[in-house]
């Protein structure tokens, strides 16, 4: 009797785990086999600029990161009072794995003003008229292939320039370009309703209105040195030489090689402007003689009469003395796997050469020919 009783009391143990086996199958969902679990996943945060997004935006990119293995991602819209710092400091404070920045040239430096320094990366999903940081680092226009990017793309570290404009308590950083005179004059003469119609093309006609203008007395420091006085029909300082177009307006400059580029235009009257503009296309060093270039870390703009500015394409009033300062790898960005952006060494690692002289003044003769003048 014996055996009965142990084979009794097996079945009833083999019967007691199958039902738990059962009750539990039927009430814990399936989940894949190497499927993360929804608080292990990567994390992306999205500040947008709910004024220049298409309705199914939101969906779009939701759908992607769920698609790459991501968490839906945080969606912080920008407001008029916070054009994104707020929503940037509150996404790193939330320890996401990248913030995408999704609106204009305005709103991709106000989240990298605020992820500077945090070691976050920035991914860029273009919806504004420039573009021009997106353009520089060869990240793609479109908003699936950008958020692709974004989540799986590399890191590259690149330079961020600051600058205080009159004095002021406050620095302001920017990506691209900081100037003033005839370039932020276009920029803030150029109508957003146009800009929305046309494109980049509402900067030409607001160019062309602007091309009459008088030129100004200005006085630019390089690195603390001795002034240079000029006449100036507008002064930039540029971390990319990028314009619109794919126009290059400073050959050499690099977004990771630790100085500024600087360009002073002085054309007078519309020939002057012609001549520019076509050294401009053709990217030679030969050229107007009204145009010279700088390298620096730190650059003083003090102007005789106010002068409009503009840092990155927003402008910011009129203002006399700009200082500006180039703050080295301070931030992270996203780009294409394997781009030749990404591969880059910076100037001066181990193993390479150092950084570009910081000095390198370009004079140009009336008859064109030039000299290039490098200081250590």
């Amino acid at each position: 009797m014996t055996w009965l009783v142990v084979a009794i009391l097996t079945v009833v143990l083999v019967g007691v785990l199958l039902a738990f086996v059962v009750r539990n199958t039927r009430t814990r969902p399936a989940t894949e086999p190497f499927a993360a679990e929804p608080e292990d996943r990567p994390v992306a945060a999205v500040v947008v600029n709910p004024t220049k997004v298409d309705a199914d935006t939101r969906e779009v990119v939701t759908a992607l990161c769920v698609e790459a293995g991501w968490a839906e991602p945080l969606w912080l819209e920008t407001t008029v009072e916070d054009p994104g710092p707020g929503q940037t400091a509150d996404a790193v404070g939330r320890e996401v794995d990248v913030v995408m920045a999704c609106g204009g040239d305005g709103t991709v430096r106000a989240v990298a003003e605020a992820l500077a320094g945090t070691g976050v990366a920035l991914g860029l999903l273009p919806a504004g008229t420039g573009n021009l940081l997106a353009r520089t680092l060869e990240c793609p226009l479109d908003l699936p292939t950008a958020t692709r990017v974004a989540l799986s793309g590399d890191d590259r570290v690149i330079d961020i320039g600051r600058v205080r404009v009159d004095g002021g308590d406050e620095e302001h950083a920017f990506l691209v370009m900081a100037g003033t005179g005839f370039d932020a004059d276009v920029m803030g003469n150029t109508p957003e309703a146009l800009k929305a119609r046309v494109g980049p093309l509402a900067y030409v006609f607001a160019g062309l209105r602007a091309m009459r203008g008088r030129r100004t007395r200005v006085t630019i420091t390089l690195d603390g040195g001795p002034p240079l006085r000029r006449r100036s029909r507008t002064v930039l300082v540029g971390n990319s030489g990028t314009l619109l177009g794919g126009l290059v307006l400073m050959p050499e400059a690099l977004v990771d090689d630790g100085v500024l580029d600087v360009v002073n235009l002085a054309p007078k009257g519309i020939p002057g402007w012609i001549a520019v503009a076509a050294r401009v296309i053709s990217r030679r060093r030969r050229g107007h003689s009204r145009v010279e270039h700088w390298t620096a870390r730190e650059v003083v703009i003090v102007a005789g009469d106010p002068q409009a500015s503009q840092i990155d394409g927003d402008p910011i009033g009129d203002a006399t003395e700009m200082r500006i300062r180039v703050d080295p790898g301070a931030l992270v960005v996203r780009v294409p796997e394997r781009s030749p952006a990404a591969e880059e060494t910076p100037p001066g690692a181990p193993g390479v050469g150092p950084a570009r002289a910081h000095h390198r003044v370009t004079a140009f003769t009336p008859r064109g020919d030039h000299m290039i003048m490098e200081v250590a």
